[in-house]
């Protein structure tokens, strides 16, 4: 079987405080009462004929409601996530303001076994955060795109 790919886009920007990355929080009953581990480069899944780059920004815009930056794209590779999902990112320098997004939704069967269908943002807020918070409530293995990121910004 065929691992399952996601692709994303990193914003970040430069602050007196140091680099902030734009994360969001994950959406949907599973992640509502949590925070660390609950948090995304914004990101989605994308089939092997489409290409990665194009995954990443069309999902931006799904996910957020908001066109993609332009500028300058840094690639920082991939990861496997434990549930076996290869995720590929860059990073791009640009400002924007959290309260402009208007998140994508998704529909799922909620309670389980109920019968009822419900339907749930895909990322229920954002927010800029440091590298060392982001590491903090980022899902683990994305926590290495951050690394990554402070490596090509020193």
């Amino acid at each position: 079987m065929t691992a399952r790919r996601s692709a994303g886009l990193l914003l970040f920007r430069r602050t007196e405080d140091g680099l902030e990355v734009l994360l969001g929080h994950m959406g949907g009953p599973f992640h509502a009462r949590k925070d660390a581990g609950s948090w995304s480069v914004p990101k989605g899944e994308y089939e092997p004929d489409e290409p990665a780059w194009d995954a990443a920004r069309r999902e931006f815009r799904e996910e957020l409601g908001l066109a993609p930056p332009d500028g300058e794209a840094l690639p920082l590779g991939e990861v496997r996530q434990s549930g076996g999902k290869i995720v590929t990112v860059w990073a791009i320098e640009a400002d924007l303001d959290p309260a402009d997004m208007v998140p994508g939704t998704f529909t799922m069967e909620w309670p389980p076994r109920s019968g009822r269908t419900q339907e749930f943002p895909e990322l229920d807020r954002v927010a800029w955060l440091g590298l060392d918070r982001g590491r903090e409530l980022i899902v683990k293995a994305q926590a290495a795109f951050l690394d990554r990121l402070a490596e090509h910004t020193d």
